[in-house]
């Protein structure tokens, strides 16, 4: 197991349930996001998140995909 305090334990076993809570930590700067759609004519589109300012490597370890139907945005009233 890590002695990293900002690495969840991730055991999903019955005894060990894995946490998912993400309070917050003093002394961690925010992040930016970018995020990027694609779109597909026989499929549901795609959206891309990022943090903003990152190229190369460290973009390609640090970005999440899924459809675009799954997130919503957060200044709606819906």
């Amino acid at each position: 197991m890590s002695t990293d305090p900002d690495t969840l334990d991730t055991r999903t076993d019955r005894d060990h349930p894995a946490n998912f809570e993400t309070d917050a930590r003093d002394g961690r700067p925010d992040v930016e996001l970018r995020s990027v759609v694609v779109e597909y004519e026989d499929r549901p589109d795609r959206r891309t998140v990022y943090p903003a300012g990152v190229s190369g490597m460290e973009r390609m370890s640090s970005w999440l995909t899924a459809d675009d139907d799954a997130f919503v945005n957060l200044e709606s009233n819906h």
